[in-house]
């Protein structure tokens, strides 16, 4: 749990203890595991809700776009004009 030990943990609850006192440890803890038992419970509802809109918004690859019956194809067989020679003047 978060790294550290058991010794840590009773040395951390003893200075606890010693700076708060005996009557308002109890209830810091209470409040404290409320705390993070809410701030777990809202982080996981905001990670389901953005993997809800990630599903939803998944968009599909594209389909092969295929040219109509009715378009001809270009016909690469023939070559390009060529117009660098400029008019012919005689």
């Amino acid at each position: 749990m978060f790294g550290i030990g058991m010794t840590e943990i009773l040395v951390i609850l003893v200075i606890g203890l010693l700076v708060i006192g005996p009557k308002k440890l109890p209830e810091l803890a209470r409040s404290l595991g409320k705390g993070l038992a809410e701030f777990r419970r809202a982080s996981n509802d905001m990670r389901r809700e953005f993997l809800d809109v990630a599903e939803q918004t998944r968009i599909d690859p594209p389909i092969d776009h295929q040219l109509p019956d009715d378009e001809p194809e270009k016909d690469s067989e023939t070559p390009p004009e060529d117009d660098s020679k400029g008019p012919d003047v005689g």
